[in-house]
């Protein structure tokens, strides 16, 4: 499946904070009457960036799997015009990046929503990544214990250029997405670091996760801001 993936983070003032929980609902029903779209998540993020236990109430998500390519590089085009409209009226800003998925594996929610993916790529460039899971109840623990600690290092691992965390439900569903400079640097944050790696076996082998996900992205374009900037147009 060659199909544009969208992530669109939006960002409320303080006082228009009780808008954005509200929009988790309202937006439902226009995403699903468009038909535009093959995937639709409507989420919260962490206040560091990563796997998060603290949410910030300021910042919420939109991950939609597209049906079609986008015709125009605006929210418009993306999220429909209902939400673009409330963007414009309510929010403090936002930020849309595009995307391509090249390989991963996994589900969500029961679902590959970028079809079949291949589990190795050929990709110079920078590349995004999306790592989402559902934690086991009985392993929260565990993963909140070893994984917020790594996840905290990551802003300063060669290579990296943002990350936003991201999540359905507090503590059970997370995810994050990042943008690296190559795969290279990625990889060598994942399977590298030493902290890194040894976190990852233990989902494996302690079973901590009852679903995940793992994907990669070519970055095909992005618009808007997040906190007064691009993330993308910082250079390395």
């Amino acid at each position: 499946m060659n199909t544009t993936t969208s992530l669109t983070i939006i960002r409320y003032r303080n006082i228009a904070i009780p808008l954005a929980f509200i929009s988790m609902a309202i937006f439902r029903l226009p995403l699903w009457l468009s038909k535009k779209y093959s995937f639709i998540k409507l989420m919260g993020c962490g206040k560091n960036g990563s796997f998060d236990k603290i949410p910030d109430l300021n910042q919420w998500a939109i991950f939609l799997v597209h049906k079609n390519e986008i015709a125009e590089n605006k929210n418009e085009a993306v999220v429909g015009y209902f939400i673009s409209i409330w963007i414009r009226l309510f929010a403090k800003e936002s930020f849309t990046i595009l995307l391509k998925p090249i390989a991963g594996h996994g589900k969500w929610d029961q679902q590959e929503p970028f079809g079949k993916l291949d589990g190795k790529i050929d990709y110079q460039g920078r590349i995004a990544t999306l790592t989402r899971a559902t934690i086991r109840l009985n392993k929260m623990k565990f993963f909140w214990k070893h994984v917020a600690p790594v996840a905290s290092q990551m802003n300063d691992a060669k290579g990296f250029v943002f990350s936003v965390g991201i999540g359905e439900v507090p503590w059970i569903k997370q995810a994050t997405f990042s943008i690296w400079e190559s795969v290279e640097d990625m990889k060598a944050f994942a399977y590298g670091m030493k902290e890194h790696s040894e976190v990852v076996k233990k989902t494996r082998t302690e079973n901590w996760y009852s679903e995940d996900l793992f994907v990669r992205f070519s970055i095909k374009d992005s618009f808007g801001t997040i906190k007064g900037i691009n993330p993308l147009s910082i250079k390395p």
